[in-house]
């Protein structure tokens, strides 16, 4: 199978910290991600200052001070974000950029992503849309909270500005996603009805074990890329820790995820790979002689016996040796090969 895409999500687990954010790229790269997917957002053009706050807005219930207010906070500015692209480029880990309007998109295209990420809140802005998608760069489409109906009308849109590099990343952004809304039988669905490439976007609590369970489980259900949130320390509990993993536990996730694809092979397997043909060599009986066989003796059925050996025809060409006479003595516990029986 093909290499699964490993996407760290920093999101906004930097909190507003030039410094933080390369660290967390930093222990991206260290835990063997792919690459960093980073939000760029220019408040006055993605939000009302008077925006509501309440349960799920943000991350960890931060509702002290109004949501624009807090978001403008720590939100780094696009000098900032260059500074921390380019040690990402550094890093040598792919930059994935989800511009949260027209602004910060425009900013984006001067450093020259990777790919971009399109969110559902975004999938009526026909405009914004088919802008991003002229630009010719892979776009991974979250469609969690997406109907299919909107999730065929952003695809043909993108299919129309000439883009065809396109991955469905079906996950919900809650904080945290309940395991029961997790639903990884809805990626076979995603891939047979729309004929694409299709990834996680895991946002189960990463304080539960499972967190690093269940993007394994949707390896075998065809996905090609997997996103997972990282934080620089999710005891901390900034922004956007509710489903972010420390370095060490995305480092493990990875492994795993390198060693799932070893488990699962190849789809398109043709013959016996060397494992099994070297199982089966151990394992198979072969035809040995159950007691001394002198040279000239008509070999009979009570003569041989089927018994795991290194040496010995199978027992399938039994018919081969019974009724044969033994061209030289053929010693007790021997294989019997044919080359030991007379014409």
């Amino acid at each position: 199978m093909s290499k699964i895409y490993v996407i760290a999500e920093m999101a906004y687990s930097h909190d507003g910290s030039t410094e933080l954010a390369k660290d967390i790229i930093s222990k991206a790269k260290r835990a063997k991600a792919d690459a960093i997917s980073i939000h760029f957002t220019d408040m006055p053009n993605y939000m009302v200052p008077h925006y509501g706050s309440g349960p799920g807005r943000v991350s960890a219930g931060k509702d002290t001070q109004p949501i624009y207010d807090y978001l403008v906070e720590i939100s780094p500015t696009f000098e900032a974000w260059a500074q921390i692209v380019s040690h990402a480029r550094a890093e040598k880990l792919d930059v994935v950029v989800m511009p949260n309007d027209h602004a910060s998109f425009r900013f984006a295209e001067t450093l020259e992503p990777n790919a971009y990420v399109l969110s559902a809140a975004c999938f009526e802005e026909y405009n914004f849309i088919t802008e991003i998608g002229a630009t010719g760069r892979a776009i991974y489409l979250r469609v969690g909270g997406a109907t299919l109906g909107e999730i065929e009308n952003v695809i043909n849109l993108l299919r129309d500005s000439g883009n065809k590099n396109v991955t469905l990343l079906y996950g919900h952004q809650n904080y945290p996603t309940q395991i029961s809304d997790t639903n990884l039988n809805y990626l076979p669905l995603l891939q047979q009805t729309f004929g694409l490439p299709v990834g996680i976007a895991d946002h189960v609590n990463a304080e539960d074990e499972f967190s690093g369970i269940a993007p394994l489980l949707a390896i075998p259900l065809g996905i090609t890329c997997i996103e997972k949130h990282i934080t620089h320390d999710r005891s901390l509990r900034g922004e956007d820790h509710e489903s972010a993993l420390n370095e060490n536990e995305l480092a493990l996730l990875v492994e795993r995820i390198r060693k799932a694809e070893q488990a699962l092979g190849p789809t398109n397997l043709q013959g016996l790979v060397e494992a099994s043909a070297s199982y089966r060599a151990n394992v198979r009986k072969r035809v040995v002689a159950a007691r001394d066989i002198p040279e000239g003796e008509l070999i009979t059925a009570d003569a041989v016996i089927c018994k795991r050996a290194d040496e010995g025809m199978s027992p399938s060409q039994l018919s081969l040796i019974v009724g044969r006479h033994a061209a030289r003595n053929i010693d007790v516990h021997s294989g019997i090969e044919l080359d030991q029986l007379a014409p």
